[in-house]
């Protein structure tokens, strides 16, 4: 297995922290993770090729074994790719759950049991994703997003450890976090977000791409069985 990657100097990897330190970015939980200095990045070729796949996972393998040593807040990582591609917000959700698939796949390979914490069946309300043993959720980001939050000049995968999420909960943090960020966002786009829920109200396999999806959506994603 490659390495993990610190591509932290590429343009790309340098122009997404601006676009986060940007003073109207909504999510303050990216802006926490990059003034810790801990958002890892990958930068990729084509999020339609699944080139760059052995690249990616083992990042995620590294992240989620860091973090469960020592469990912090704010850990993310961001695979950026350089190809743009043209993708608008459907083609660009069918790369983001190809790419989903291939990694979900490459942990299979590699014997790592999925979070037993979460499910593993992407139509239900607790689902989340599994790498290294941790559960995973994922923000993607392209051009052509139609909320502005998600408007990134290339395609974009962050993927983020539930854990942080679920230890801000026990704190009391999550909920004035979360209506902080809905309100930056509403400043922003100039209406919240409809796809926003909590874990638990509603599959966040829904919530991946950020298109706006209906009530009969149904995830591309097959899911993963849990460890015997």
């Amino acid at each position: 297995m490659l390495p993990p990657t610190d591509d932290s100097s590429h343009p790309l990897a340098q122009r997404f922290q601006t676009f986060i330190r940007a003073p109207e970015f909504p999510c303050v939980g990216a802006k926490s993770a990059l003034a810790r200095s801990q958002i890892r990045f990958v930068v990729g070729r084509d999020m339609r090729s699944a080139w760059d796949d052995l690249r990616i996972y083992p990042n995620l393998l590294d992240l989620a074994w860091s973090y469960a040593r020592s469990p912090s807040l704010f850990h993310s990582l961001v695979v950026i790719f350089e190809e743009d591609g043209g993708l608008d917000e459907e083609a660009f959700e069918t790369c983001l759950w190809e790419r989903i698939d291939s990694l979900s796949r490459k942990d299979d390979w590699a014997g790592q049991p999925p979070d037993p914490r979460v499910s593993h069946s992407p139509d239900d309300p607790h689902f989340s994703l599994s790498f290294g043993g941790e559960a995973f959720f994922v923000v993607g980001l392209h051009p052509r997003a139609s909320r502005p939050a998600r408007r990134f000049e290339r395609p974009a995968l962050v993927f983020n450890l539930h854990d942080q999420f679920e230890k801000l909960r026990e704190t009391d943090v999550y909920e004035r976090m979360r209506s902080k960020i809905i309100a930056r966002d509403v400043a922003l786009a100039g209406n919240a977000n409809p796809m926003l829920a909590r874990h638990g109200d509603v599959s966040e396999a829904r919530q991946y791409s950020g298109r706006a999806v209906g009530p009969d959506w149904r995830c591309p994603f097959s899911g993963r069985n849990a460890a015997p």
